[in-house]
This record gives structure tokens, C-alpha cells and sequence, in this order.
């Protein structure tokens, strides 16, 4: 079944919090066709003059207080979800709105302190994507290739009792955050389900950004349309196993990994580069060891030929991203 969720006062949020009621519940194997705002809680549609100046309208509705973070739609809950199980999450499709924001400048931020410009006025870049969402145009011309793709795309973390709501900036084992270029149409993200119903929230459009996010922030956007499926694949269940009696969904250590156009990809986080890294390179030993039976020794070297280590972002909240790449076709695996 197919369902639309329009980023309203009832599905948008700024917090991960499982007392939040779900927007839309869903079954297992539903599509969700969603729009979401900008990850700056502005209006989506913005006159010329504002785009012009950079003035860009607010939404309205917004309450910073309640919702800090990102303008995230949802939450979605799957019916029958449950902690321990993994949600597939299946990017179908991915179009990002008229405009978007870049910006560097004024912050004390890793990016910002490393580029020598923390301490130098906030310069804004505002970008007009062509009507075939292919090219980006900021005001002095300087143009990019539109590679959209959502920054954002997590289940609900479990939170202990009078914690409060959690933050939506770091990313987490339950993905959110992960600001990787990888999750594109065509990608599907593997998430473990912390919270009953899973409560997956999304957003954050990004309309290009390099490896790394080094200013902080990419092309930020709103989305159009943010196309997904979601499958629920049981913690305890053997469904869906290959014809070797193995899940393919299953990565041991409740980490989140996806599948892309550009091969496996797992993700690793960590307070410096080298700790994401190392959790990185678990994950890919974890994933070759899982689905072809290799000792960790054989995973290793063989990741050593074939893997390639590319960091996702270095800005979010102290919380830094690796994320290691399987391309396809790169390694044959005999047996």
C-alpha cells in the first residue's frame, strides 16, 4: 500500500522522543511518499526576493524550544515492530525542491577552526536548481551537479526513563544523522529497531555534498519527494534467508549498513576520525565473516585488497563519520 505524508504541524518534529505519536502507521512492505522541509525549518516555497537575499521565510510553525534539531517528518511506526528487529529501509526515489543553502563561516565547529574561518563573518551561498533538478546555481554562478539524497533517515533511539528526548545532530546505531552521499535512490538502508513500532523519522535534503560535509552543512534543501519502502526483518525470525540458510539483512553488532549503488556501505561513528574508523572496519570484517563464513583474519586482509574508507562527515555535534565501501564487483569470494 502507498501512502503520503505532508510535513505538517502533526508530522513535523525536531527531537527523536518515543513518546512522540506517530504520524502514519504502516504495515510491513508499505511504501511512505513524503515531502519534507529543509533541515533549517524553513517554508518550502520561497518568493524570488527571498532567495535573492537570502532572507529565506521561516516556517511558520516552528516552536525551537520543543523541536531544536532538524525539520524531520514522521514519525512513521511499522505495525508489529519491535525491539531487536532491523527495518529495511528501500529508497525508491529522491527529488529535491527549487533551492538550496550552503554556508561557512562564524563557528566553532572542527570544519570552520580547521578551514581558519570560525573566527570570519557567515557567508551564505544560495543555490536555484533547474527545473529538471539536475543543476545547482548559487548567486555568483559558481554551479554544481545535483546528487540528491536524505542527510537524515532514523529509527527512534530508546531512551531511559527521564532522559528526555534525544538530540537529532549526532548520528547514531540507529542511523539518523549519517549525512552519507551514498544513500541515493536505489540504496537501502538497514536500521535496528530500538522502540515498538520503530518510529523512523526522515529528512534533511541534501541536493549535493562532497565526502566529509566540511562546512558543516551541505546543499541544504527541501525534498519534494522522498520515496520509501519499509520491510521489517525479525530479530528472532529465520525469513528471508539466501539459499544458504543465511540473512542477508543480519550484521551482527545492531549497527546501521546499506546497500548503494556504490556497493555495501557500513557505517562507523567515533569523538575522532581514528575511533570511527576502527568502528568502520569492525563493521565491514563483521559483514564479509557474517555472509561468507571467513575468519576474521581472511576479512581483514581481504578488506585490505578490496574496501575503501571514506569519511562521512566531520561536523555533526563531536560525533564523527566513516563510512567503509564494498564496491560491486571489486572482490570474488571463492565458496
Amino acid at each position: 500500500m502507498r501512502h503520503r505524508l505532508a510535513p505538517d504541524r502533526e508530522a513535523l518534529h525536531g527531537r527523536f522522543d518515543p513518546s512522540l505519536p506517530p504520524a502514519l502507521v504502516v504495515d510491513d512492505g508499505d511504501v511512505v511518499v513524503g515531502s519534507c522541509l529543509d533541515s533549517g525549518w524553513h517554508a518550502s516555497e520561497q518568493a524570488p526576493q527571498a532567495l535573492a537575499t537570502g532572507e529565506l521565510l521561516p516556517w511558520p510553525q516552528h516552536d525551537p524550544v520543543l523541536d531544536p534539531g532538524h525539520a524531520l517528518t514522521g514519525p512513521v511506526a511499522v505495525r508489529g515492530a519491535r525491539p531487536g528487529d532491523v527495518l529495511e529501509v528501500r529508497v525508491l526515489d529522491v527529488r529535491p525542491g527549487a533551492w538550496a543553502l550552503t554556508g561557512a563561516g562564524s563557528r566553532e565547529t572542527f570544519a570552520d577552526r580547521a578551514a581558519g574561518v570560525d573566527e570570519l563573518p557567515r557567508e551564505v551561498l544560495v543555490w536555484q536548481l533547474d527545473d529538471a533538478r539536475t543543476r545547482a546555481v548559487d548567486q555568483f554562478g559558481d554551479a554544481v551537479a545535483v546528487r540528491a539524497f536524505p542527510g537524515l533517515v532514523g529509527t527512534c533511539p530508546a531512551v531511559p526513563p527521564g532522559a528526555g528526548p534525544r538530540s537529532t545532530v549526532p548520528p547514531r546505531r540507529t542511523g539518523g544523522n549519517l549525512d552519507c552521499r551514498e544513500l541515493v535512490a536505489g540504496s537501502a538502508l538497514f536500521l535496528p529497531v530500538e522502540v515498538p513500532g520503530a518510529l523512523l523519522s526522515f529528512g534533511d535534503g541534501h541536493a549535493a555534498q562532497g565526502d566529509g560535509e566540511v562546512a558543516g552543512v551541505a546543499l541544504e534543501c527541501p525534498l519534494e519527494v522522498l520515496e520509501l519502502q519499509l520491510l521489517l526483518h525479525r530479530g528472532d525470525g529465520d525469513d528471508d534467508v539466501d539459499e544458504r540458510g543465511r540473512a542477508p539483512w543480519a550484521l551482527p553488532g545492531g549497527r546501521p549498513w546499506a546497500t548503494t549503488p556504490a556497493g555495501a556501505v557500513v557505517f562507523g561513528t567515533g569523538t575522532s576520525l581514528d575511533e570511527a574508523a576502527a568502528d568502520a572496519l569492525g563493521g565491514v570484517v563483521d559483514l564479509l565473516c557474517a555472509r561468507h563464513a571467513l575468519s576474521r583474519q581472511r576479512a581483514l586482509a581481504l578488506a585490505s585488497a578490496a574496501v575503501d574508507l571514506r569519511v562521512t562527515q566531520v561536523v555533526n555535534g563531536g560525533v564523527h563519520g566513516v563510512h567503509a565501501v564494498l564496491p560491486p564487483g571489486r572482490l570474488e569470494i571463492a565458496g
